[in-house]
């Protein structure tokens, strides 16, 4: 029986959040799909394993575990995605909780027309400590700090908002990555690290091939915020990375969202010009609020100014690489897969 869907979990070291992630796909009612779930471990040290094959016999649908001993979340997912034959690719986090008709939500657009090539969905927050005051207040660009989205309760086109849905909610049709590749691993979390751009490098190559996704407000994810991402260390550390991160994904994708080609734009030691104006810009608008007491708008500039820090330290260590970033290509399935299922 060809299979629907596979729900592709990459997970490190989280087993007792791993559980409930998995607890919480074992209540899904999804009767006119069929689907599976996949749990790629990326070596972890805990007792994942047990957590996933404990739960195996008596798991609603097909569950399988994989083993991916090279590290970084691109990995995982790859190894993921090439371990499935299915129609579409439901991807999620193992800390979240999905809502009892996400299955239905993110696949079925998918399944039952070729409208569009991706859905994705919003991700509430679980918190586990205190919002603190200055991320308080309508959700923005700070709240993806911790994979938070909310774009409303309206679906549309994520092109025509050059909007893209986050890795902890979303569901891709196979033949898209089969068309434009799987994940670049210069781009995801490795060990420490908080690279960040793996997913918004994807979206870069679905978007020059054509492809579509659509908003579903009703496929919706629970995302546990631990207290040790509520501090303004974490935030500061988030955006240097993204800085770093940016800096690499231009280099793959130089034309932005907005349509600036950064080729063409005027630089000074390789970052681009406008940059050095707004981060001039953040720095007078710091002062400024240190001495209005305007806590939020502070903090806020501060993260713009470690993003500035991260591009620039990742600009002048790439002057300097030997080895250019590649982008990736077709899903490889390793010798350990093919001709059996995981």
């Amino acid at each position: 029986m060809s299979l629907n869907a596979s729900v592709l979990i990459c997970t490190y070291n989280r087993s007792a959040l791993l559980a409930e992630t998995l607890d919480s796909l074992a209540l899904t009612g999804a009767s006119h799909l069929t689907w599976e779930v996949i749990v790629v471990d990326n070596n972890s040290t805990d007792d994942t394993r047990a957590v996933v094959t404990q739960r195996i016999p008596a798991f609603p649908v097909p569950l399988k575990y994989i083993f991916e001993p090279r590290q970084g979340k691109s990995n995982a997912l790859n190894l993921g995605i090439a371990a499935s034959d299915a129609m579409v690719i439901a991807f999620t986090d193992d800390d979240v909780r999905v809502s009892q008709d996400w299955v239905t939500k993110a696949c079925e657009p998918l399944v039952a027309e070729r409208h569009y090539d991706y859905t994705g969905g919003p991700v509430f927050p679980i918190w586990e400590g205190p919002c603190p005051r200055w991320l308080e207040g309508k959700p923005g660009d700070l709240w993806g700090t911790l994979a938070i989205l909310d774009y409303g309760s309206a679906p549309f086109c994520f092109e025509e908002r050059q909007r893209i849905p986050v890795g902890a909610n979303m569901a891709v049709r196979r033949d898209l990555i089969d068309r434009i590749g799987g994940f670049a691993p210069d781009l995801d979390r490795t060990g420490r690290s908080l690279l960040g751009q793996g997913q918004a490098e994807f979206f870069c190559r679905s978007r020059a091939s054509g492809a579509r996704g659509l908003y579903v407000p009703e496929m919706v994810v629970e995302h546990h915020v631990p207290s040790s991402r509520l501090t303004l260390d974490y935030f500061r550390r988030w955006w240097y990375w993204k800085g770093i991160s940016r800096f690499r994904l231009e280099q793959m994708h130089p034309t932005t969202e907005l349509g600036v080609d950064i080729t063409k734009v005027g630089k000074v030691f390789r970052v681009p010009k406008y940059m050095y104006r707004a981060a001039l810009q953040d720095v007078c608008g710091w002062a400024a609020n240190c001495l209005s007491g305007n806590s939020a708008s502070r903090v806020r500039r501060e993260f713009m100014l470690c993003y500035f820090a991260g591009y620039a330290r990742e600009a002048a260590a790439r002057g300097n690489a030997s080895k250019p970033l590649a982008v990736p290509g077709p899903v490889q399935k390793p010798d350990y897969l093919i001709g059996s299922r995981p």
